[in-house]
């Protein structure tokens, strides 16, 4: 009985006209989408690994030079764009794609895609998940908004319930008569998706698994948008108020919440601004070791304690140059400032993130999106993890620098020069992001307030149908 009201249902959908239109606009967006996604980010992939070369180059043939001079000449530390970021690019265009990485200062990631775009921009890129999230539980709206007003207004819903036809049967028949064109569209572009995905080179590792994950994120959202579509065709008499009533649900899901989250959480978490930011900074580094003024008060302590450890009476006696040892100090102290105030500001990234997680219970979309990008790793936590990594491997190499310096020369001799040998024992930069069953569990709250969304919308369903009038 189900799958022949659903066949019913699925047939009655494709003879109209407007489905036929909607369903070939919206294939050949996603089609579209996919194929500016894949050319970007190929171009984008095959410039990220030349100025990756070029920085290693330029790292390895910097010619000789003070080990501490070669610290502050710096190299780049490159992002890697992953796969999944071709359906869903998540922040990558806001955060940027390298670090410069020198000594004495940690630097923000640069060049953010968003800085070369246009103000048209702000209405959204045509990329895959843009269709996906935004336009497809339109789609979903547009097809099923008359289900059960439909029946009300032919009169043919009174005729269905007289003659024994159980009304969750219906329900389930309308349901999967919704659901199977929604599907019809999804597997296309999933199967599309996974060729594209399998065949760009030096793309990084592609995974079918965290793929097919996506896509069922996506079918359980899509589940979610039925079952409110539904419910509303169910409470109405007429059709032009059910399909005015889930606009309304839509924008107020997909567009306002969103926004209403974020202010929510920049009113209760604020981040400081650049200058605060920086002004901060800037006083703890006053206040500690600086590692280049040998008179300083933290430096001069550091001196006392260093000549009696080695019972010694002045740094030149020391078995290793002072200032290559000084430096090193100054830079502990200015990487634990660093790491004190970015702390801070992740911590701040975290409460917002509670509160995004919070008001999640409120709209189906945020819980997906904030998934997405999680499972296409370009979600802010991905972000700064790569920040991280790349903070710690500058840490290293200025260390390297400066122990070398302390190791291999004498104090105050700053004519000492080191060659590419020292440059070439400093590995290059490569960062390895986290498994995909920490980012699940990192999202374990989205994933069950999603699924949360699903059995209470599917309940709603079931007491709106069993109550239903047939008038």
């Amino acid at each position: 009985m189900i799958l022949k009201i659903a066949l019913k249902e699925l047939k009655e959908i494709v003879r109209e006209g407007r489905f036929r239109i909607t369903a070939i606009t919206l294939f050949a967006l996603l089609l579209a989408a996919l194929f500016v996604s894949k050319s970007y980010y190929t171009s984008v992939n095959a410039q990220h690994s030349e100025a990756k070369k070029n920085a290693r180059s330029e790292w390895v043939e910097q010619g000789q030079k003070n080990p501490h001079s070669a610290a502050h000449y710096g190299t780049y530390a490159f992002k890697p764009k992953y796969p999944l970021s071709l359906i869903d690019n998540g922040v990558d265009k806001y955060t940027g794609v390298s670090i410069y990485l020198e000594a004495h200062k940690r630097n923000e990631a640069q060049y953010a895609a968003a800085q070369d775009q246009t103000a048209l921009s702000r209405f959204g890129d045509l990329t895959p998940d843009f269709v996906l999230i935004f336009i497809v539980p339109l789609f979903i709206i547009l097809i099923g908004f008359n289900a059960f007003t439909r029946e009300r207004e032919s009169g043919t819903l009174r005729l269905l319930k007289s003659q024994g036809v159980s009304t969750w049967k219906l329900t389930m028949g309308k349901w999967l008569g919704i659901f199977l064109p929604v599907l019809l569209i999804a597997i296309p572009v999933y199967v599309l998706a996974a060729l594209f995905l399998a065949n760009i080179k030096d793309y990084g590792q592609f995974s079918l698994w965290a793929l097919t994950l996506l896509f069922g994120v996506y079918l359980i959202y899509y589940a979610v948008f039925i079952n409110i579509t539904l419910f509303v065709s169910s409470l109405f008499k007429k059709s032009n108020l059910a399909f005015v009533t889930l606009l309304g649900i839509w924008m107020v899901s997909c567009l306002a919440m969103p926004k209403i989250s974020t202010a929510i959480a920049d009113k209760l978490y604020p981040y400081p601004t650049q200058v605060e930011f920086e002004e901060q900074i800037a006083a703890d580094k006053k206040k500690g070791l600086d590692g280049h003024n040998p008179w300083n008060t933290e430096a001069k302590k550091l001196e006392e304690e260093t000549l009696k450890k080695y019972g010694v009476d002045s740094v030149q006696q020391l078995p290793f140059n002072w200032d290559g040892f000084l430096m090193q100090e100054g830079e502990k102290h200015t990487a634990d400032i660093y790491f004190k105030h970015y702390q801070l500001l992740k911590d701040t990234y975290v409460n917002q993130t509670n509160v995004y997680r919070s008001t999640a219970a409120l709209s189906p979309f945020l819980p997906t999106r904030f998934l997405s990008m999680a499972i296409c790793r370009t979600d802010y936590t991905s972000h700064w993890d790569f920040a991280n990594a790349a903070e710690n491997y500058r840490i290293e190499l200025v260390g390297k620098m400066n122990g070398d310096m302390a190791a291999n020369s004498k104090y105050g001799d700053w004519d000492y020069l080191a060659d590419d040998k020292l440059w070439s024992s400093v590995p290059d930069f490569q960062y390895e992001p986290t498994s995909y069953t920490t980012v699940i569990r990192q999202n374990t709250s989205n994933l069950i307030t999603l699924l949360a969304w699903l059995l209470l919308s599917f309940a709603a369903l079931y007491g709106a149908v069993t109550q239903m009038k047939t008038i």
